[in-house]
């Protein structure tokens, strides 16, 4: 097996991209610290053509060099807008009738396993703090918590390991 060089990869290009039919995900950073999470949830995002990112609370937004470095030129392709007030963005998405869940570990969770997402509809998915997690009055908000099924001892995952994983699932059920 040969790898495949960049040029064999048939990436499309950012006008390409920008009129592509979008997978109905939306993506909600709330109060992330790390600008290489950011980054990382961006080409993800990329990788699986999410319809936009929501950058909520203190999460850094573009231009920065920090959030390039893992981004490596998705904050160009995937549509994105900051919002002070997460609670603002759920209820502005809601009034659109987008299905809206938390990522994170609650009792009455669903499991990312168990998950099947409403066809023909649009959802959007909240993902927290690295420390604290999504806001309680955010969950409180959700139609639904969606948890990462875990075995070890750990029970943490990284958010932007968290994001890769359920974007990849969803995308997977919807397509």
């Amino acid at each position: 097996m040969k790898k495949l060089a960049n040029e064999e990869l048939n990436r499309i290009s950012k006008e390409e991209f920008k009129s592509a039919k979008k997978t109905p995900l939306i993506i909600i950073l709330d109060d992330i610290r790390s600008l290489h999470n950011i980054g990382s949830v961006f080409r993800s995002s990329d990788a699986f053509l999410v319809e936009k990112i929501y950058l909520c609370g203190i999460t850094a937004v573009p231009p920065n060099k920090e959030i390039h470095k893992t981004a490596l030129g998705a904050t160009e392709t995937v549509t994105w807008e900051h919002a002070e007030n997460v609670l603002d963005v759920i209820e502005k998405l809601k009034q659109e009738n987008v299905a809206i869940y938390a990522i994170e570990q609650t009792e009455n969770s669903i499991m990312l396993n168990d998950f099947q997402p409403e066809l023909n509809k649009k959802h959007a998915l909240i993902f927290g703090n690295e420390v604290k997690g999504v806001n309680q009055k955010a969950i409180n908000a959700s139609n639904g918590v969606i948890e990462i099924p875990q075995l070890g001892s750990k029970h943490s995952l990284n958010i932007s390991v968290s994001a890769g994983i359920v974007i990849w699932d969803l995308f997977q059920k919807i397509k």
